[in-house]
């Protein structure tokens, strides 16, 4: 009897983990959810899950191929500890490292390495404009992560309206996408997705049913890309009211929306798991 292997590529920040300032909790705090610390930096709590999201997250492990899929960098990335058991594949860097069992696949490396290579300018000629571009008033920091593209922390409130607008065009002609999260101002070179990582993540498991969520720009290729997926009610792509038919768009936000996502891929498993053990047992 075959094995039906659910494989389930989610986003982390403002998707199944959340900030302080990203909870969103509209309850009175007596009645607030209780909260558990999944990352600490720079000896403080940084991102969290609730109890019941913690509960569920072990659920989830225990019965599907669970992989947290992140634009952090594996530096950033190793920083959370999920409730659950440890993932046996990760997706870091918006897909430029498949980690196996914590460890880089090199393989993976060399074939992102040379995507980027053929299709899309440069970092160096990404990050030079980036610089020049920004003024000092704003900008708090600029970065590159892994080698692969660049980001920069800005004062969101000082930033001048279509600023952001022109940056993604003069990026889009050039083969590069542009997203801005709370805070921070990605530019990613298009051929570096999640959805290629998951792809062959999915390859490697024999997936027969991929699941996925996420809530920016940079997600938007993995929804589309897996069999089924869901976005909450906050973030980037519900502020551009972005859908497609295989997406099913969440009225929930902030961590309430990182429950109901982990409950709806614990369903879509277990509804997997049934239409394989029917299939089993039908007469031939």
């Amino acid at each position: 009897m075959s094995t039906q292997v659910t494989l389930v590529a989610s986003d982390l920040d403002r998707t199944l983990i959340y900030s302080a300032a990203a909870l969103d909790l509209p309850m009175p705090d007596a009645q607030a959810p209780r909260l558990l610390c999944v990352e600490i930096y720079g000896h403080k709590p940084l991102s969290y899950v609730t109890e019941t999201a913690g509960a569920l997250l072990e659920a989830l492990g225990g019965s599907t191929v669970f992989v947290p899929t992140t634009t952090r960098t594996r530096e950033q990335y190793h920083r959370i500890h999920l409730p659950g058991p440890p993932a046996r594949y990760a997706i870091c860097a918006n897909g430029g490292h498949i980690l196996v069992d914590g460890v880089s696949d090199p393989d993976w490396q060399r074939r992102v390495a040379a995507r980027l290579g053929d299709e899309c300018a440069s970092l160096a000629e990404v990050r030079a404009h980036l610089v020049a571009a920004a003024d000092p008033a704003w900008l708090l920091k600029e970065r590159i992560a892994e080698d692969l593209f660049a980001y920069l922390v800005v004062e969101r409130s000082l930033l001048p309206d279509g600023w952001v607008k022109e940056l993604a065009d003069w990026a889009d002609g050039r083969g590069w996408t542009v997203s801005l999260q709370g805070r921070k101002i990605y530019a990613v070179p298009k051929p570096l997705t999640k959805s290629a990582a998951m792809n062959e993540v999915a390859r490697r498991c024999g997936a027969s049913l991929t699941l996925a969520a996420g809530d920016s720009l940079l997600d938007a290729d993995l929804l589309l890309a897996a069999d089924r997926s869901w976005r909450p009610g906050h973030g980037e792509l519900a502020d551009s009211g972005w859908t497609a038919p295989n997406v099913e768009v969440l009225g929930e936000t902030g961590v309430a929306a990182g429950e109901e996502i982990l409950r709806r891929f614990i369903g879509a498993a277990g509804a997997e798991r049934r239409k394989g053990v029917n299939r089993a047992h039908r007469p031939r």
